[in-house]
Order: structure tokens, then C-alpha cells, then sequence
């Protein structure tokens, strides 16, 4: 077993293919691939499932990823040490719900990469997917949220996962809608003035369930449904159509122009958080970025910012 091998091991499980893997290490997908099958020859374990769509990593192939993002962060900490230069590129993988602030605070890390070489990763996808990228390591974080609905299933499968959930604040449900649509007028929304009106949600893939939901109050009847899985296509639509979406009513100052967000009259909260794997110990660059998704919460006024264990 080399390094070399383990690192095409955390390349290929963190892009999903071996073709994006040998891209982005500069290499062959023949070099790449042939490494991977070394490991599971000397290990006599199948590491990864292969289809026409990428791979997947099975369950000792997850367990294999846990040791060696291990001792490849022990060994760029040696080489670090000894060699009195830098450590390889930075390396940070965010799964999350399709929220603007995550993606924020995304972007405002790269001052923290400024002086050296990285790797960053952002995917903004499904509930189920999100779950999926942290507890097979494939993200070192995700970000979703829950309430008193969906955190009975959702908090099983995360303990399931070996996942933690850790809170960032709490928000009331909103509304958010066109600046031009009638509802933007108003100071408080009622469930009643949403009747009739084209309902905007993000899909869910194969996890099509009410409860992996991104839209609180999901379960309620709508005879109007527009289901899409990127927040551009939801800003246009919002802009230029008078359906709505529900939401924390967190806008960051890339999404507000023309976009309005009205409380929903209703005592739902939703509990935005942060999810990360029982077994990986944070890098510098992911505790960077979770102190950067709380100072937005603190500077942003209709949100309460939960509790700092961290001091405690």
C-alpha cells in the first residue's frame, strides 16, 4: 500500500468518477485505475461499485476512505514539518441544501486560500445526496436543515450514518416571492394567500419524500408544482412568475435584487445546520468556513444564531 494509491483513493471517491480523479491529479485514467485495483488486490476488498455513471464506494470501501484521509493528513503534516514548506493543496468539500449563505461563505473562504494552492469542492444538491457525500467522507460537511417534522427521520438516518448535526440558527418559515407579485406587499403571509399560486420546490432524486423535503410544510396539498434543481432557475421564476417558494428568509446580497422574503404566519421554525462524520476530526480550512457561515448568521437580523459549544 503506497500514499499514492490512497490519494487517487480520496481523489476518485471525492469527484465520483476515476476520469474526474485522473483530471484533476494530473495523471492517466489508466495510471488511476490501475492503482485503485492494485489496492483491492493487496487488500482483497472491492473498494468501489462501477457503473456507466461513475462509481460508488461500497461499505469496506467507506471504511478504507475513513483511514486513509487519516493517514494522508498525517503524512502532509510530517512532510509539512520536515520539509519546512507547505502542506499540499488545501482541500475542502461542501455538500449542502440550496442556500445562498452557505454558498457565501463558500466564496468568502478563498481569501483563507489566497497564499497557497487548493482544492475546493461545492455541490448543492438533495437532501438524500447531502447525507450520502458526508458519511461516505466524499464532503467533510453538509449543510440542511430540520423541524419538529422531518427530525425524527432525518435524525435516525443520520445516527445510522455515524453523522452529527450541529445547530447554526433557527429561522421562521418565509416566504419568498418576485418583488413585482402582490404578496410582496404584504407584512405577514397567511397559508390562505398562497391558494391557487404555482408552488417552487428543488427536487429530491430517488429520495422522494416529504421528509427530505428543502421546502418546510411540504406535505400540504398543491395543485400547482414546479419542482427544479438550481437556484438560478428559481430566481428567474420568482422574478418573472408570481408562484413562491418557503424558505428561512436568510437573502444574501447576491440574491436579493428583486426578490422579496415575508414571514408565513405560522409558529413552524426551522433549525438550520451543519452535518459532519462522528469519525473525521475538521481540517483548519472546514472550522474557516463554519466560523464564516456563523458570522452571516450573526450579521443577518431575522435569524437567531444557536448556541457556540465551542466555547462552552
Amino acid at each position: 500500500m503506497t500514499l499514492r494509491q490512497l490519494r487517487y483513493l480520496i481523489a476518485v471517491a471525492e469527484r465520483g468518477s476515476i476520469n474526474a480523479a485522473a483530471q484533476g491529479l494530473y495523471t492517466t485514467q489508466s495510471n488511476v485505475s490501475a492503482s485503485i485495483q492494485e489496492l483491492e488486490e493487496e487488500l482483497g476488498i472491492t473498494v468501489f461499485n462501477r457503473t456507466n455513471r461513475g462509481v460508488t464506494l461500497t461499505t469496506e470501501g467507506t471504511e478504507l476512505l475513513g483511514y486513509a484521509r487519516q493517514v494522508v493528513e498525517q503524512a502532509d503534516m510530517l512532510e509539512a514539518h520536515y520539509q519546512g514548506s507547505g502542506q499540499d493543496a488545501l482541500r475542502l468539500s461542501v455538500s449542502t441544501q440550496h442556500y445562498a449563505f452557505s454558498v457565501q461563505a463558500f466564496i468568502n473562504l478563498l481569501d483563507e486560500c489566497e497564499d497557497a494552492d487548493y482544492d475546493l469542492t461545492m455541490r448543492e444538491t438533495s437532501t438524500g445526496q447531502i447525507i450520502d457525500d458526508v458519511a461516505s467522507f466524499r464532503s467533510e460537511v453538509g449543510i440542511l436543515y430540520l423541524d419538529s417534522y422531518n427530525s425524527h427521520v432525518l435524525g435516525k438516518a443520520f445516527r445510522d450514518a455515524r453523522l452529527v448535526f450541529e445547530p447554526l440558527f433557527e429561522a421562521g418559515v418565509h416566504v419568498f416571492v418576485g418583488e413585482k407579485n402582490p404578496l410582496a406587499r404584504k407584512d405577514l403571509i397567511e397559508l390562505s394567500d398562497l391558494e391557487g399560486l404555482t408552488r417552487y420546490s428543488f427536487e429530491q432524486g430517488r429520495e422522494n419524500s416529504f421528509y427530505y423535503s428543502e421546502e418546510p410544510l411540504s406535505y400540504l396539498p398543491h395543485a400547482k408544482n414546479i419542482r427544479i434543481s438550481d437556484r438560478s432557475t428559481l430566481t428567474n421564476l420568482l422574478i418573472h412568475h408570481n408562484g413562491y417558494t418557503l424558505a428561512t428568509g436568510v437573502l444574501t446580497s447576491a440574491m436579493q435584487q428583486g426578490i422579496v422574503s415575508v414571514p408565513l404566519d405560522t409558529n413552524r421554525t426551522m433549525r438550520v445546520g451543519y452535518l459532519m462524520h462522528r469519525d473525521r476530526k475538521p481540517s483548519r480550512l472546514l472550522l474557516a468556513y463554519i466560523d464564516e457561515l456563523k458570522r452571516i448568521v450573526r450579521e443577518n437580523p431575522t435569524i437567531s444564531a444557536a448556541p457556540d459549544r465551542s466555547k462552552e
